[in-house]
C-alpha cells in the first residue's frame, strides 16, 4: 500500500506522535508512507525512519487555506496513493475538498482519525465525513455517534492509540548514570521518592490540584518529591510562574521539582513512585497512562473521559472521583503502601493499534 497521512505540523503532541509511529510501522512493512504537513522538528525523525514528507502550508485556520486545495490535488494525483488519512480539522477540509473533485475511478481511499471532542459545528463535521472514521477511544466514539451521525458513512472504528512497548516495557532500566545525573541537575530530588505529573504546562492539565495534594502529602509523609515534567505552550510561559508562586504559597517551594520538557521521559516513568492524570476536563485519550502503565508503575486519574477508560482496563485502584480531594489523598496514600502494579491489555500497544489499523485500510481498499 501507498498511505498518505495528512496533519498540520510535525513539532510535537499526541496526534504527531501517533502519525510517525504509524509511519514507522509503514515503512517496517514494507508499504510506502508519505506525510504531508507544514514540516517541523520531527520532519527528520519521519524522514530518517524511511518515510518521505511533502511540505504543505494546510495548518492555518484560515479562508485563505483554501487555495491549498489545488496543489494538494495535484500532489495526490502525482502520488497516486491507496489511502488518504487525515487527522485534523483543517487539512481534513483541504483534502476532503481536493479528493471529491478527483474522478472517482481515480479517488484513493479516505480515511480520518478523531482525535479529539471536536467543539460541535460544522467545521468539526468533517473528521466524519471520511469513507472510515477511527475513533481513538469508546469516549470518542460515542461522541462522535451522538454528535455527528448525520455525518457518518458507517459506525466508526475503534482503534485505541497503542503504547510503543520497545520503548515503554516492564524490564526497562534506568541507564548507568541517569538517575545520579539527574539528581546533579535537581538537587531537591536526592534521597526521595518521586511522585510524576506529566504533561504540557497548560490550566487544565491539574497543576494546581496537583501542588494541593504534595502540600498535603509532605505533612505525613517525609521523603516524597513532587516532580512536574512538561513544558509551557508558547506565549504562555507565564504560567509556570504562577505554579511556582502557588508552591510558595502553600509552603512547598522545595517539594516539587519543574523539570521543563524532557525527551527521556520513560525513565522519569520508571522512578517514579506513582505518575497522576489530573485534567481538569474530559480528555479524548490520555497517553501519559498507558506508557506509565506499560513501564509497570502505578497511575492515579480521575473517573473522566478517555484517561478512565484506560485505568478502568489496566488499574481500576488509581480511578478518583473528580474534584474529590480527600479520595485523591487517601488513594495515593493506599498506593504508595501497596504492592500492586498495572498490565497493559493487548489492546492498548502500538503493534494492536497498527495491525487494526492497516487490516482497516485493506478491507477498504478491497470493497472496491
Amino acid at each position: 500500500m501507498k498511505v498518505v497521512q495528512l496533519l498540520p505540523a510535525l513539532n510535537s503532541g499526541g496526534v504527531e506522535r501517533g502519525t510517525l509511529d504509524l509511519a514507522r510501522a509503514l515503512t517496517e512493512a514494507g508499504h510506502a508512507s508519505i506525510v504531508i504537513s507544514n514540516g517541523g522538528r520531527l520532519v527528520e525523525q519521519l524522514e530518517r525512519e524511511g518515510s518521505q514528507h511533502i511540505a504543505l502550508p494546510i495548518h492555518k485556520k484560515s479562508l485563505s487555506s483554501l487555495r491549498q486545495v489545488r496543489p494538494l490535488r495535484a500532489q495526490i494525483q502525482a502520488l497516486q496513493p491507496d489511502i488518504l488519512h487525515v487527522r485534523s480539522r483543517m487539512p481534513a477540509w483541504l483534502t476532503y475538498l481536493a479528493w471529491k473533485k478527483l474522478p472517482r475511478d481515480a479517488r484513493p481511499r479516505l480515511v480520518s482519525t478523531a482525535h479529539g471532542l471536536y467543539s460541535i459545528n460544522r467545521y468539526s463535521a468533517i473528521m466524519a465525513r471520511a469513507e472510515r472514521v477511527i475513533a481513538i477511544s469508546e469516549c470518542v466514539r460515542d461522541y462522535l455517534n451522538d454528535n455527528y451521525a448525520h455525518y457518518l458513512q458507517s459506525p466508526p472504528e475503534l482503534i485505541y492509540r497503542g503504547v510503543n512497548t520497545a520503548e515503554f516495557h516492564r524490564d526497562l532500566s534506568l541507564p548507568a548514570g541517569w538517575r545520579c545525573q539527574v539528581e546533579n541537575e535537581f538537587p531537591t530530588l536526592k534521597g526521595k521518592r518521586w511522585l510524576l505529573l506529566p504533561g504540557r504546562l497548560t490550566r487544565w492539565k491539574g497543576h494546581q490540584t496537583f501542588l494541593e495534594l504534595i502540600a498535603q502529602l509532605v505533612k505525613k509523609e517525609a521523603d516524597l518529591q513532587g516532580v512536574i515534567v512538561g513544558g509551557a505552550e508558547p506565549n504562555k510561559e507565564h504560567y509556570a510562574g504562577e505554579l511556582m508562586a502557588k508552591a510558595r504559597e502553600l509552603g512547598i517551594a522545595s517539594r516539587v521539582t519543574f523539570t521543563g520538557q524532557r525527551s527521556d521521559i520513560c525513565y522519569w516513568y520508571r522512578a517514579s513512585e506513582l505518575v497522576f492524570n489530573l485534567s481538569q476536563r474530559p480528555e479524548p485519550f490520555g497517553r501519559t497512562v498507558i506508557e506509565a502503565v506499560a513501564i509497570g508503575t502505578p497511575v492515579i486519574g480521575y473517573n473522566l473521559g478517555g484517561p478512565a477508560e484506560s485505568l478502568r482496563a489496566c488499574f481500576p485502584q488509581g480511578l478518583v472521583e473528580f474534584d474529590q480531594p480527600e479520595q485523591l489523598l487517601k488513594t495515593t496514600l493506599t498506593l504508595l503502601n501497596s504492592e500492586d502494579k498495572p498490565r497493559l491489555p493487548v489492546s492498548f500497544t502500538l503493534e494492536a493499534q497498527v495491525q487494526s489499523t492497516l487490516s482497516l485500510y485493506q478491507s477498504l481498499i478491497n470493497s472496491g
